[in-house]
């Protein structure tokens, strides 16, 4: 299978789709033409009997850091047709297992993405966070339904609120991932995992799959839209031009005159 955007490499073999994130220069922060490519190659996926696990990792020792703030600035990244959104229902929708293998900095969707992924496995040089109170933005991809639910309020609100930075072990801990592993062995183990998965019956894991969502399926859905909603207006706000001028600037935000 063929990527349409040399940042983003697909590469299939046994019946495992290995996507990977391909922009070590830029700590392989996300364009929209990223995103259209990720969404491409997982739909068309999602449609080929070849394809029986997806693989997401990420080149040079990270596996994003988020959104090319740059590139997120020239055009909608938040509306049903912009290419993010598009990624976010690939993945959403993506009838087959989806298999994480994280190196160094998972940033904002390099976060959230973790919670529609069917398993994942950290390296120990692992870090997430979620800025996106810090960027003047609100929670995106279900995060602000899915994460109290996996950890409890109080945790999830010190991850979201805060944008609180946390480790491998701790994202273990929380749920969010299978495990944690020594960095050079992170992909390795998810391999093992998505060939693991490619060799059982194909029909009965994409109904147990299906069954394992089945019960938020909906309401998950219905919020990411209504997260979309906030995030598109959210960008327009003089919150998120002082984020992103401050940014820019290399100085911290300064909040200080907003009511």
């Amino acid at each position: 299978m063929q990527s349409s955007c040399a940042e983003v490499q697909a590469q299939l073999n046994e019946r495992v789709l290995e996507i990977t994130i391909n922009r070590p220069e830029r700590k392989n922060a996300l364009t929209m033409a990223m995103y259209s490519s990720m969404a491409e190659l997982l739909n068309s996926a999602a449609e080929n009997a070849e394809v029986r696990v997806v693989i997401i990792t990420g080149a040079g020792g990270v596996f994003t850091s988020g959104n090319d703030l740059m590139d997120f600035l020239g055009g909608s990244a938040a509306g049903e047709e912009s290419p993010v959104y598009q990624f976010m229902m690939a993945l959403y929708e993506f009838p087959k297992p989806v298999v994480a293998a994280i190196n160094g900095p998972a940033v904002g969707i390099g976060t959230t993405m973790l919670l529609h992924c069917d398993m994942a496995f950290a390296g120990d040089d692992a870090l997430f966070k979620m800025p996106f109170v810090d960027l003047g933005l609100c929670p995106e991809y279900a995060s602000s339904f899915f994460m109290p639910r996996m950890m409890g309020h109080v945790r999830a609100s010190e991850l979201l609120l805060l944008s609180k930075k946390f480790d491998a072990a701790e994202a273990v801990a929380l749920g969010l991932c299978n495990a944690a592993l020594p960095a050079a062995e992170a992909l390795t183990q998810a391999r093992m995992a998505a060939a693991e998965l490619a060799s059982k019956a194909p029909e009965a894991v994409r109904l147990t799959k299906r069954l394992l969502r089945a019960s938020t399926r909906e309401i998950g859905l219905q919020v990411i839209q209504e997260e979309a909603q906030h995030f598109q207006k959210r960008l327009g706000s003089e919150e998120f031009k002082e984020a992103a001028t401050a940014f820019m600037e290399k100085r911290p935000a300064d909040f200080s005159r907003f009511e």
